[in-house]
């Protein structure tokens, strides 16, 4: 049950498949409607593509039938001078071709909640059924580049690491990594060029969730 418009609704976290490839492209209209790109919300070859490589990565969130949140996740070998990369080369642009079935970090590829239910909490639930993953696969971490959308409003006044610094301080608030501070994630290094994104100027802040339950650490 999670807390939406001042009442308590039923909600269920699983993996995603094939059947609800169709919903899945809904969602993703529901989130980015025009003058979004139509060719960049998945594609049946991307959706495919995450089912059969990383099943367990392929998360969703349903309510009253309808599929009102999704992560989407794949595995990777990492290594601390892969700090600086790019979307497109960690997640092969959507497609998690990357996918290493031996890696060590469970890598965030998207996160994507209908704007209706925002603040219900679903990331919350999604991000910690990651987390659940990671100590199930005995994984070193979760990872991933967290979009800062409020930064494009104070660009003019202050560099981007100078914004993500007064971000984690608490000065300042950002839609994404606030949430993702508020989820456990630690910030690892700010990334330049990482994603096309007007709003985050291109930025964006790797993050980690170590995992502490990991077997010899």
């Amino acid at each position: 049950m999670v807390s939406h418009n001042g009442s308590f609704i039923p909600v269920v976290v699983r993996n995603y498949t094939r059947a609800d490839f169709d919903a899945m492209i809904a969602l993703q209209a529901d989130c980015f409607p025009p003058p979004f790109p139509e060719d960049l919300w998945w594609s049946q070859e991307q959706l495919e593509n995450h089912v059969s490589l990383f099943p367990e990565g392929a998360v969703c969130v349903e309510h009253a039938g309808r599929i009102i949140g999704s992560l989407t996740g794949l595995l990777v070998r990492f290594a601390s001078d892969s700090l600086d990369h790019t979307w497109e080369d960690m997640t092969d642009g959507g497609f998690i071709r990357t996918h290493d079935s031996d890696g060590d970090t469970l890598y965030i590829v998207d996160i994507c909640i209908s704007p209706e239910f925002r603040k219900a909490g679903l990331g919350k639930w999604m991000m910690q059924a990651i987390y659940l993953l990671a100590v199930k696969l005995d994984l070193e971490r979760v990872l991933g580049g967290g979009r800062m959308p409020g930064y494009g409003k104070v660009a003019g006044e202050m560099s981007a690491q100078q914004y993500v610094e007064e971000v984690v301080e608490g000065t300042l608030k950002d839609p994404v990594i606030t949430f993702l501070l508020r989820c456990g994630r630690m910030p690892v290094k700010l990334i330049e060029n990482y994603l096309e994104d007007e709003e985050s100027h291109n930025n964006a802040l790797l993050m980690e969730w170590k995992n502490p339950f990991k077997r010899g650490n």
